[in-house]
């Protein structure tokens, strides 16, 4: 009896153990199948947030396209993801807006799937789980035109430049007529250098609007005139304009260009291209928009002092003379501008910060576009301050010499600060429509919750 007991018992325990063991091993077995693979998990993710840029011939240094161009580079790839350097989105995630309707950072839960696919050694999964290829538009196409379902209607050249092979940076500023004989109304601008070589040679293109205009007009960028039209950048190269807005060009207007070139090696002549696409005739958009520069600093740009081997903190306040909704904010500094703040200080003294970039990163010109539902609106007399930090130490990556005074100036070696900012102007009775259905969105969302 003794024995019969035992035996039985050892039986039980071995089916107890072997009942204890089947889920683990599924568990493995699903664990497995979870594990992400480049081609179901991760293509996907750097279709939508990497290939703009890391593709064939375009400005990034490797195409991240096909399994065999990405995975020597996976390692390197899950730091910089990781530490959120690529894709490039500087805006600080803890504080003010975080919706935008040109986001192109990685979301957490993409960041943590790129992050275990590296860690468990970058597999490539199964062909069949590959996304049909990304489809760009060439260097030649307007992006826009399918939007708005035709070219630009008025395309406007800078005068040609020739940049030598070998020199120093140059800077092109002609003034160039728009040609128009009546005043019109812009939905969208692109601006791109017409060839692909003139990309090479430029660092960026500024088009800035010449026309006759009454203080009154510009609200808050009274003390700029029109403004600048668009900005080519690495990072930028157009905007749309929300339904029922749009940026006024007069007739008789010029634009005066701003173009900085840099030598490549090799003698490249171009010019940069301006496409404005127009309201029709006689459609007038409710609204007004205008491309303000606010300065960080008070007292003129002789005022911008950048000690050496010191972390400069320079602010500066704008009074917005009418309501007005903020489009976007566009951080601009050199290499060591360091960070930049925009905040709202309200007239009952209530203070907002709106968006904090705070790892600036000169290489990319990001333009943080609100979405619609979180662009800021905010009454006259508001105060629009500004605060920049210059980071002029041997701490700072790529600082040039921190033994060096930095002041104002072109070159990149020099420094600048300003916020490039879209405000669109309201009315008393449009505003306070505007905060009334922003606020009705609001509790709606929350119910929701």
């Amino acid at each position: 009896m003794v024995r019969l007991k035992s035996w039985r018992f050892g039986l039980t325990a071995a089916l107890l153990g072997l009942a204890l063991m089947c889920p683990v091993v599924a568990s493995a077995a699903e664990a497995v199948d979870e594990q992400p693979s480049f081609t179901k998990d991760i293509a996907p993710i750097f279709r939508d947030k990497c290939e703009a840029c890391h593709r064939p011939g375009y400005i990034a240094p490797m195409s991240l396209q096909t399994y065999a161009e990405v995975r020597p580079w996976a390692r390197s790839i899950k730091q910089r993801v990781e530490s959120r350097q690529m894709p490039p989105w500087h805006i600080d995630k803890a504080v003010g807006v975080q919706s935008f309707k040109n986001d192109r950072s990685m979301t957490d839960a993409e960041i943590e799937t790129v992050v275990r696919w590296v860690d468990n050694g970058a597999p490539q999964g199964n062909p069949s789980d590959l996304p049909p290829a990304a489809v760009f538009a060439d260097d030649d196409v307007w992006n826009y035109a399918d939007f708005f379902g035709g070219p630009p209607d008025v395309v406007i050249h800078s005068t040609p430049y020739t940049m030598p092979a070998l020199a120093q940076d140059h800077w092109w500023k002609p003034e160039v007529s728009t040609g128009l004989t009546e005043d019109r109304w812009i939905r969208g601008i692109e601006i791109r250098p017409t060839t692909v070589p003139g990309r090479r040679i430029t660092h960026h293109a500024l088009a800035r609007l010449q026309q006759e205009e009454e203080d009154e007009a510009l609200g808050a960028a009274s003390d700029i005139g029109p403004g600048l039209l668009m900005e080519w950048a690495v990072g930028k190269q157009g905007e749309i304009m929300r339904p029922n807005s749009g940026k006024l060009i007069k007739a008789g207007s010029s634009i005066v260009w701003d173009i900085h070139y840099h030598a490549v090696g090799e003698q490249i002549t171009d010019t940069v291209e301006l496409g404005l696409y127009l309201y029709p005739k006689g459609e007038e958009p409710k609204f007004r928009q205008v491309l303000a520069a606010f300065s960080t600093f008070e007292g003129g740009r002789e005022a911008l002092s950048i000690l050496p081997n010191q972390v400069t903190v320079t602010e500066a306040f704008h009074v917005m003379k009418q309501n007005g909704r903020i489009e976007n904010f566009q951080p601009h500094l050199h290499l060591r501008g360091r960070g930049m703040q925009m905040e709202a200080i309200l007239p009952d003294g209530e203070r907002r910060v709106l968006s904090l970039v705070s790892k600036f990163d000169f290489n990319w010109h990001n333009n943080y576009v609100y979405a619609d539902d979180a662009a800021p609106l905010l009454p006259k007399g508001t105060v629009l301050a500004f605060k920049a930090w210059y980071d002029n130490t041997a701490g700072l990556r790529g600082n040039p010499d921190p033994n060096q005074w930095v002041g104002w100036g072109d070159r990149t070696v020099d420094e600048m600060g300003h916020a490039w900012v879209n405000v669109t102007y309201l009315d008393d009775a449009d505003f306070e429509a505007a905060t009334a259905e922003r606020a009705a969105t609001l509790e709606t969302a929350t119910d929701e919750e």
